[in-house]
């Protein structure tokens, strides 16, 4: 019986010691996590510029080009559903947000499209004439001004995977949702 307590407070002091150590590594993660309000330094808000951070993801989302659609997946070994691969491409700058379309929705802070710029995440409705509920996600690679570009992974029957697509003239301008702004 005594080794069997020893044992389990091994365990007990091993679980605590993890506990410890992921959160005095991991500040960011916390101050961030999609429950709080995001922690954006003061330039990020007030300035229309493309961060360097903004570059890197951007960067990181394309290398992604061509890999397979799969329903929930988050890796680029088993491919992407759309928020996969939003989560997957920020989880590399240790930016959280959700696998989750319909929570995506309301990750960082509501921007206007017309001041969408590269790094911003972009929601739509799923692809039914009726919906209204998030049903799409991906990353907007243009600047301010210019016609809303975005990198995501589609389910399309053409042309499935990781791709680039354009909102002014297809049905992503009818679905069209909101920009979100996480950097």
């Amino acid at each position: 019986m005594r080794y069997v307590w020893l044992v389990f407070l091994l365990l007990v002091a091993v679980l605590v010691g993890r506990v410890t150590w992921v959160r005095l590594r991991q500040p960011a993660l916390v101050a961030q996590s999609p429950v709080s309000a995001p922690v954006q330094p003061t330039a990020y808000v007030l300035s229309n510029a493309t961060t360097p951070k903004a570059d890197s993801v951007v960067a990181f989302a394309l290398r992604q080009l061509g890999t397979n659609y799969c329903y929930a997946g988050s890796t680029p070994e088993t491919g992407f559903d759309c928020s996969g691969f939003v989560n997957y491409v920020f989880a590399r700058y240790r930016v959280p947000v959700p696998h989750s379309t319909a929570l995506l929705i309301s990750t960082g802070r509501a921007v206007a499209r017309e001041q969408a710029r590269p790094g911003d995440i972009v929601v739509f409705t799923g692809t039914a004439a009726t919906a209204t509920t998030p049903g799409h996600a991906g990353i907007v690679l243009s600047q301010p001004g210019q016609p809303l570009r975005f990198v995501h992974s589609s389910s399309a029957r053409r042309e499935s995977g990781v791709k680039i697509s354009q909102v002014e003239g297809t049905d992503y301008e009818r679905r069209f949702m909101q920009v979100r702004r996480v950097l």
